[in-house]
Formats: structure tokens, sequence, C-alpha cells
């Protein structure tokens, strides 16, 4: 009876996490599914700020401008190189954090001189386990990625690049694909690479721009990161919630294997307690009746 009561107790142990690992699972869809929605409203915007910069930059090529290309002295005394990492505030997600800080943590040890800006508690909690150091007054959430928030990290990255503390700003994010793990990506934040940015069309050639085109292209490009930084919350913020989903999902199979299992064992028990308690009543029984005939 001790064991059996064990038993049934972890059962209902079990059943109380699968409960939980089922509602973890709903919260990361539905959290996932807003993000998404999110992204989809604001990316008109900032998909004709990209149009617009190649537009800009087509009027002005030989910029001579930081935000474009490395300056002289950055390239003959070698770049002074910034990440910036994004991870999660929480973990149970899989390995979806670890995959990029293990590719963050390789790329430092061969850049020692490399500055870590770090969105996500669960990455600076890393870092500082092992020893890495990172920009300690830079303090910002991962959970529910805005874009209000993106252009404070934005504002403070410009501050280290414009006061030429860095020369160079790298992005490490996790890509989202739906239905499947995000893959994990850096690329090349500042200065801006032209490549990626859309082709300007034949219709803006009239367009007149004041003060200058060489004025709004500047003045543009705060918002360009912007949109470019809030999108890579967003993926990230999506990769995790589609990881812990995976992870939930997991947990709540094995959880079913669990109790399948148990119930059987508890089953088992049962039925062979109430064999021996039938056995001992037919045993009495039979000596009751072999007593009355002495």
């Amino acid at each position: 009876m001790v064991e059996s009561a064990e038993i049934k107790s972890r059962i209902m142990s079990v059943a109380d996490t699968k409960k939980i690992t089922d509602a973890m699972y709903m919260i990361s869809s539905v959290k996932m599914r807003q993000a998404q929605k999110e992204v989809e409203n604001t990316a008109p915007y900032f998909n004709a700020l990209k149009e617009e910069i190649a537009v800009l930059y087509s009027r002005v090529p030989d910029i001579a401008d930081r935000y474009f290309k490395l300056s002289e002295e950055a390239v003959k005394n070698g770049a002074k190189r910034a990440i910036l990492l994004i991870t999660s505030d929480k973990g149970l997600a899989g390995a979806y954090n670890h995959t990029s800080l293990n590719q963050c943590a390789e790329y430092v040890s061969s850049h020692n001189d490399t500055l870590l800006f770090v969105i996500g508690e669960y990455g600076r909690q890393y870092l500082m386990s092992k020893g890495i150091p990172f920009i300690s007054d830079f303090n910002y959430s991962a959970s529910v990625p805005t874009v209000w928030r993106a252009r404070l990290i934005v504002a403070d990255l410009l501050e280290y690049f414009d006061d030429g503390r860095v020369d160079e700003i790298e992005i490490l994010y996790t890509d989202h694909i739906n239905g499947g793990f995000g893959k994990c990506k850096q690329t090349v934040l500042l200065p801006l690479e032209l490549s990626g940015l859309i082709k300007p069309s034949a219709e803006s050639d009239e367009t007149e721009y004041f003060p200058s085109a060489k004025d709004v292209l500047l003045s543009v490009i705060p918002s360009y990161l912007t949109g470019f930084v809030y999108n890579s919350l967003v993926d990230g913020y999506c990769s995790e919630q589609q990881a812990r989903m995976t992870a939930m999902s997991t947990a709540s199979h094995n959880a079913e294997e669990m109790l399948k299992d148990l119930k059987l064992k508890y089953n088992r028990l049962r039925q062979a307690s109430i064999t021996r308690e039938i056995t001992e009543v037919t045993s009495g029984a039979r000596a009751l009746k072999r007593n009355k005939k002495v």
C-alpha cells in the first residue's frame, strides 16, 4: 500500500507538470503570433525607409561618411569591433540561447578587444558566469519587443559609434524560421551595407530634398537602424517562443509516456493487492469450513 500511495502521488505530480507545460506551449504560441503581427504592421514603413536610403545614396554616391564605410584610420590601425547580442530573459527554450552564446564566445575569443552589448538577462548571466566582459550599463529586456525599445537601443549604439569608441557593430541574433529551428545569424549593422538595401526606382529622380540629400540621408539612418534592430529583436523573440513550444511539446509528450507507465504500474499493484485480498478471504473461508467439520 505504501508503494501504491507513492506511485499515486507521482502520477498527480506528473499530471500537474503536464498542465504547466501545456499552458506554456499555448502562451508561447500566442506570443509568437502577436509579435509576427506587429512586424507585419511595421514592415511597410521600414521597407519604404530602405528604399529611400538607396535613392538618397544614389544622389550622393561619393558621400564620405563613416555610416557607409570604415574610415581610413580604422582600416589602417584595425577597426574597433562591437557585437549586439540578442538572447532571451528566461530559459526553458531548448538550445535557443546556447547556439548564439557559443558563437559569440568563439568570436570574442579570437577578437579580444570586442565590445559586447547584450540584450536579455539569460545572456548577461551566462557571460558573467564565464567571465566574459560586456557593457554592464547597456541593460535591455528581450521580452515583448517594441519599436520604442529598438529606438533606445540604436541611440545607445550610435553614441558609441559617433564618439569613435567603435568602428564596426555587428548584430548576432537567431533568425526565425516558421515551423522549424531558428538559424543563428551574424551580420554587420554599421557601417551600412548598401547591398542589403532596396534598389531605387526610376520614378524618384524628380524628388527634391531640403536642405540637401546628404542631410536627409544622415537623418533617416537612425530610423532605418531602428527597423533593422526591431526586426532582429522580433526574430529572436519568435525563435525563442518556437524553441520553447518545441521544448514544452517534448516535455508534455514525455509526461504522457511517464503517466502511462505509472498508471500501468499502479493498476498492476492494485490488481496484485486485490488478488492477495481475495486469496486471503478464500483461504480464511476454507479454514473455517475445516474447523466446522472437525
